[in-house]
């Protein structure tokens, strides 16, 4: 008999609540009473209310598998939380739940400024047996930039790290991260649910914390496009996914830094064209994971006496689930990521601004955490700034400041955006060229590591066992550069070591480096992944790389 099953599990597909295009189906009028967003305002829906039904059906006429519902805690419990369970049942849709509502609100778990979903609307969302899992928004964000919601105290996500060593504040953080995701599985276990129904999320702007998430028990979220450098920050997660066993999720996050002559809700949203938009949803989907969603559904359609219309943006996403994804089934998952260039470096959470790492306020960054922005702009050609992982770094000024300063609040939605002779130039690329590269943290095992042909070791530290595995690979034929402050003295002389070569080197910027890793960086025109004897090939779609031409090869 033939075999009809696809080759792996398809991707599901998600969409995720509105957050100012119109009042939440369920919570009703608690949409305004509470701040959706992390503008620090809180911004009037600009649409009437949908019905419950007519919402849930627009988005299983757009291919939606699951939702992602940031819960609403207004007053004593949580709103419409009970009728939006009832609706996940009657109309056979996943749901997942998030956090950012209750993280910008409150109220906050002591200590913190975390919300977590409490047990007994949790116990309710998993009986239903639709529950996937739990999202937690910007956890990273909010552990080294604790003061971005809850104001009065300094009070990061995971907690405080006041005094500790990086590596201490590593443990500590991956330790409560451990007690969290314990709490959650002993709460559910008792149900008949699927294994993975209260699975925690790490939802992530920034590339750092991955692998601390990752060790603690998370699932990986990484989010694209937003302010983020697409390569850095998808390696990274893959990396770390695939170190530590871990599901990868994808949000396609319109939230950006750009204008255009596109429908905008506010500054900022959508801050990526719809040409990107699509670009991205490709991307995304390429890196095989479990999960991919879009976040705030109200940048996709408007909601008005004529029901749902679809925005360009809309009109992008339809097209991705319900034709490209159908007809571009994956021989892969995210878990058969393997790497031509391994970039080995201890998480110490330094995404460019030198301070607040893991939240401490008192500790300088040291110098050897900023080596980590020299190994990616060496692996990217010059392409990745030598100061930074993402655009919150200096060098930077976003357009979308520029149309918050020139249309008042009250003007908003723009239906197409501002006209041509008021645009400036986009900042937000997609493309920067990459050759197969993964990112792992400092306990990288043999087996994850695999057989790359360059490794690249850097970060505040390095345990002796994993400088031994590095060595060994350099014996074995690998091109190994390692900063010169994480060796011991007797192996501090750059050299021919077996079959492959060890270099030791004060700044990957240097010219020893340069000449060590050239061989394996690969096509500066080119991005490549790999996932098993399959190969993604992306290239500059225009001239600004703002979008991808992306090529499947499969070996």
């Amino acid at each position: 008999m033939k075999d009809n099953k696809p080759l792996r599990q398809q991707t599901k597909l998600g969409l995720q609540g509105t957050v100012l295009g119109f009042l939440d189906p369920w919570a009703g009028e608690a949409s305004d009473r509470l701040m959706r967003t992390g503008t620090g305002m809180v911004y009037p829906s600009q649409d009437p209310k949908p019905g419950r039904e007519e919402f849930v059906s627009q988005m299983k006429r757009l291919g939606a598998d699951f939702y992602v519902h940031h819960v609403f805690p207004d007053g004593e419990g949580l709103t419409g939380h009970s009728e939006l369970l009832e609706d996940m049942v009657r109309y056979d849709m996943e749901v997942c739940l998030g956090n950012e509502y209750g993280n910008i609100n409150g109220p906050w778990v002591d200590g913190t400024n975390r919300y977590d979903v409490p047990d007994g609307p949790l116990l309710e969302a998993a009986r239903t047996g639709k529950l996937i899992g739990l999202l937690y928004d910007e956890p990273e964000h909010l552990q080294i930039n604790a003061g971005q919601y809850r104001k009065n105290q300094w009070l990061p996500h995971w907690g405080s790290m006041s005094g500790l060593t990086l590596e201490d504040s590593a443990e500590r953080m991956a330790s409560v991260i451990a007690q969290r995701v314990e709490h959650v599985e002993m709460l559910l276990s008792p149900l008949d649910t699927t294994p993975k129904s209260g699975a925690l999320i790490s939802e992530q702007v920034f590339p750092t914390l991955f692998h601390v998430a990752a060790r603690g028990g998370m699932t990986l979220c990484p989010k694209v496009m937003k302010e983020s450098f697409q390569p850095l920050q998808l390696s990274t997660a893959l990396g770390a996914a695939k170190q530590y066993g871990r599901d990868l999720w994808i949000c396609a996050d319109l939230w950006g830094p750009d204008i255009g002559h596109w429908f905008t809700r506010v500054s900022g949203f959508p801050g990526h064209s719809p040409e990107e938009f699509a670009s991205a949803l490709r991307m995304g989907y390429y890196m095989g994971p479990t999960h991919l969603f879009t976040e705030n559904v109200d940048a996709l359609m408007t909601y008005g006496p004529k029901g749902f219309e679809l925005t360009e943006f809309g009109e992008v996403w339809k097209a991705f689930a319900l034709d490209f994804v159908p007809k571009h089934p994956l021989p892969y998952d995210h878990k058969q990521a393997s790497a031509d260039i391994a970039l080995v470096c201890s998480d110490d959470s330094n995404y460019g601004q030198h301070a607040r790492l893991f939240g401490s306020r008192e500790q300088e960054a040291p110098h050897a955490t900023s080596k980590l922005f020299e190994a990616w702009h060496l692996l990217s050609h010059g392409s990745i700034p030598a100061h930074g992982s993402c655009m919150h770094i200096p060098g930077y000024d976003f357009p979308r400041h520029k149309l918050k300063a020139a249309v008042p609040r009250e003007a908003f939605p723009l239906t197409q955006g501002l006209p041509e002779p008021l645009l400036p130039e986009g900042i937000h690329p997609l493309f920067y060229p990459s050759n197969n590269v993964l990112v792992y943290d400092e306990f990288v095992s043999e087996a994850a590591l695999g057989e790359p042909k360059l490794i690249l070791l850097a970060g505040s530290r390095v345990p002796a066992k994993t400088l031994q595995l590095l060595r060994r690979k350099a014996e074995q034929g690998a091109s190994v550069i390692v900063d010169k402050s994480l060796v011991p003295a007797e192996w501090k002389e750059s050299r021919r070591l077996g079959s492959g070569s060890w270099t030791v080197t004060s700044s990957f910027l240097s010219e020893e480096a340069k000449e060590a890793a050239n061989p394996c960086l690969g096509d500066a025109t080119c991005w490549r992944q790999r996932f098993g004897s399959a190969e993604v090939r992306m290239y500059k779609g225009d001239a600004g790389g703002f979008t991808l031409d992306l090529e499947l090869v499969c070996k």
